[in-house]
């Protein structure tokens, strides 16, 4: 596994299996703080905390196909149990069209 910090409001972790599984909870993603006001961005990063009550995810494998959920490449407005739930999934599946398969969700 292998895994980066996106400006201290997410991240990203790939998985052996090829799999990458992107956490968001920044101001313009699709989270609590989708509507924050920029002009604090700076001052949370200074200051090295940065929280919401949900966050967004997107999935895509080492070839760069997209998981799509409801037409859309990101899950948004997701609770931290979710979060985790498909952080697992992610994580035990063999392939993006087997988590497909598991998940219901379409593949772009």
């Amino acid at each position: 596994m292998s895994g980066f910090s996106t400006s201290g409001k997410g991240f990203h972790l790939t998985f052996e299996n090829g799999l990458t599984i992107s956490v968001q909870w920044g101001f313009g993603n699709y989270c609590s703080n989708k509507c924050g006001r920029w002009n604090e961005l700076e001052e949370l990063q200074k200051n090295r905390t940065f929280g919401s009550e949900t966050a967004e995810i997107a999935v895509w494998d080492e070839s760069g196909k997209w998981m799509l959920f409801e037409n859309d490449q990101v899950k948004g407005w997701l609770q931290a149990d979710e979060v985790a739930d498909y952080i697992t999934k992610v994580k035990n599946a063999t392939s993006l069209d087997e988590l497909h398969e598991g998940t219901g969700l379409i593949l772009e």
